[in-house]
């Protein structure tokens, strides 16, 4: 197996994908997202869709994470013909044009913001940040969480309580935190 397969086969590649939404376009907006997400899933080499929906009657930024394989397939999803002509359709009710970024792996999680092509740390940076990012919420969110769990009458389930851990930590870590750490830590981290 070569260097490069290797590579590409357990890297992936993520597209961060917003769009701001005219006030009221909501319904049609969710309807169209609907539409393009089971063309999106069967392409080649797809692995994940999230979506963060703008808080109501503050925000109209949907902001979309999809995960690819490879950064080769997900450009092949992000150019396609299909997604051009959803883009396409759905240009009537967005205030600003379709943006992107595309970055192999979790370097979405670090790029500075307001780059046309974003700066990614070096990796072992980029394993020093996540890691301390992590440990404490690995050891707090625990003790936050389960209590409130058992207080609302949900029974004890390793495997329930495993997945609602694990998606707190991991929104925290994508739609919180990260954000503001490398934010406060940009010099150092940037820095090569």
């Amino acid at each position: 197996m070569t260097k490069q397969y290797e590579e590409k086969k357990t890297s992936g590649a993520s597209a961060v994908i917003t769009h701001q939404i005219l006030e009221g376009k909501e319904n049609e907006y969710e309807a169209w997202l609907n539409r393009i997400a089971p063309i999106c899933k069967q392409s080649k080499g797809h692995l994940d869709w999230q979506i963060i929906r703008p808080i109501s009657h503050l925000t109209t930024t949907y902001t979309v994470v999809i995960r690819f394989d490879s950064v080769e397939n997900l450009s092949g999803w992000m150019t396609s013909l299909e997604r051009s002509k959803l883009i396409e359709e759905v240009s009537s009710l967005l205030t600003t044009v379709d943006r992107y970024s595309i970055q192999k792996g979790l370097d979405f999680l670090f790029a500075a913001p307001s780059e046309e092509t974003p700066k990614v740390p070096v990796r072992w940076k980029q394993f020093l940040v996540t890691w301390s990012a992590i440990f404490p919420l690995v050891n707090l969110v625990p003790l936050g969480l389960l209590p409130i769990l058992r207080f609302s009458k949900i029974p004890q389930n390793q495997l329930l309580d495993s997945l609602l851990i694990t998606g707190t930590i991991v929104s925290l870590m994508v739609y919180l935190i990260m954000p503001i750490y490398t934010k406060r830590i940009k010099n150092w981290l940037y820095r090569f």
